[in-house]
């Protein structure tokens, strides 16, 4: 009986055979045209899960005839990567030309890819490494100069597709059976764009679906369904890791989508979020901050709903708080939008900065005791619940910024009463 996983039967043995990739393998990729001077450089390969990193690097390897090495991020350390480096070169199973491949460089430490430098650099190895994150924040700038890095891109619905079909015509165990694709959405679903967990999964299902004593010989036809998908898979776990760089795309998603107005989809990145288990105190508290620099006082009641909803998450717990999560992300996404107030204090500081730490006019200044007083503290000012209409005009900024408006009223009916009132008490003073 077959044991080796339907996935791993299917490996690509050739460059040609590899899928989704073109822009780097295909005849006129950068990295086949690279080989094809007989030029392997250093390399990261960027991409999710499943899309051919490993297999891409063995068979680079392979196709300049170098020897390969791989090393495993998770359970290889220091040590583990000098052993290597101190084989290539010599005359055993490694030479100067030997290619390093690392597998989820990104779990490296600092400690650990500075031992690579030297290496690296002398060419003493190739270095190839693979990962799922942002290389940009996992991997350190030195070794990132030293390595060119190559994205992969997630396979599409055709590749994939295409994938079934090659492996249904071309692995010796699947030809023994009479396979009917009928439906393929669920595969599609269960595998997550991850070629290995597709295959491996579409394996499950055929086995699955055989009558009971049918081993293979193809006398009964096995039909491949959605529902024997997801009677086989159960459920798939959604692909989200709450370190990774998944986990700010996805958080940037909601917040644009709350603020593009869109509660459908600030529903949708939500409940991605909710099905990864990320923490609903930190959903709570980036809803809590939009509250603030995107609807700010267009709609005041937003940032007490998202304070509110914050307050209900700690109380209720989980799962309960994602229903008062999905109410406060409606009522931000279909809320009115300003973001005048964000802008007021980034304009502020930015003054701040630039004149530095002007003097507080005298007339605002605190006078507690006689000596202050007598200096002139407080002397002159104009206490405006005093004043008809609780207005008193006077200057409240240091002089040298008289007259800089640094909150400039949104086009929202809220703000632009508010508009209405600060030029009906400052006159022509208050320039919107």
């Amino acid at each position: 009986m077959e044991t080796t996983p339907l996935a791993e039967r299917m490996r690509p043995s050739t460059l040609d055979e590899i899928v989704g990739q073109e822009h780097l393998v295909g005849p006129d990729g950068i990295i086949r045209k690279a080989i094809a001077g007989k030029i392997l450089p250093s390399m990261i390969l960027w991409g999710p899960p499943g899309v051919g990193k490993t297999t891409m690097a063995r068979l680079l390897a392979k196709e300049l005839d170098r020897p390969f090495h791989t090393l495993s991020a998770i359970s290889s350390g220091v040590k583990d990567i000098r052993e290597v480096i101190g084989k290539a070169g010599g005359s055993g199973l490694f030479s100067r030309s030997a290619v390093l491949f690392i597998d989820e460089i990104h779990r490296f430490s600092k400690a650990q890819q500075d031992s690579l430098l030297g290496a690296v650099e002398k060419g003493v190895i190739t270095l190839i490494g693979a990962t799922t994150e942002n290389p940009s924040f996992e991997v350190i700038s030195a070794l990132l100069s030293r390595s060119q890095v190559y994205i992969l891109k997630p396979l599409t619905v055709e590749s994939l597709t295409g994938l079934l079909h090659r492996a249904m015509q071309e692995d010796p165990e699947l030809q023994k059976e009479k396979i009917e694709l009928k439906e393929t959405d669920a595969l599609m679903r269960a595998s997550g764009g991850d070629a290995r967990r597709l295959l491996n999964t579409f394996e499950l299902c055929v086995r699955a679906a055989r009558p009971s004593g049918d081993h293979g010989s193809g006398d009964h036809p096995i039909l491949i369904t959605d529902a024997l998908v997801h009677e086989v898979v159960q459920t798939t776990a959604a692909r989200y890791d709450k370190q990774g760089e998944q986990h700010y795309d996805i958080v940037s998603a909601f917040i644009k989508s709350m603020r593009g107005s869109d509660p459908n989809a600030a529903v949708y990145w939500l409940a991605r979020m909710v099905e990864g288990g990320e923490d609903p105190l930190f959903i709570a508290r980036r809803m809590l901050i939009l509250a603030s620099e995107d609807i700010g006082n267009a709609d005041p009641n937003a940032l007490l709903m998202a304070t509110t909803a914050m307050q209900a998450a700690k109380m209720i717990g989980w799962p309960e708080s994602r229903i008062v999560l999905s109410q406060c992300a409606v009522y931000l996404a279909c809320a009115p939008k300003s973001n005048a107030s964000y802008l007021a204090i980034g304009e502020a500081q930015q003054m701040v900065k630039s004149t530095g730490d002007l003097p507080v006019p005298i007339h605002l200044r605190n006078a507690p005791t006689k000596l202050m007083k007598d200096l002139g503290h407080g002397k002159d000012y104009q206490y405006s619940h005093d004043a008809p209409g609780h207005f008193s005009e006077q200057e409240f900024l240091p002089a040298e910024l008289s007259g800089k408006a640094f909150y400039k009223p949104g086009d929202n009916r809220r703000e632009q009463a508010f508009a209405a009132y600060l030029q009906q008490v400052w006159g022509s003073k208050y320039d919107k």
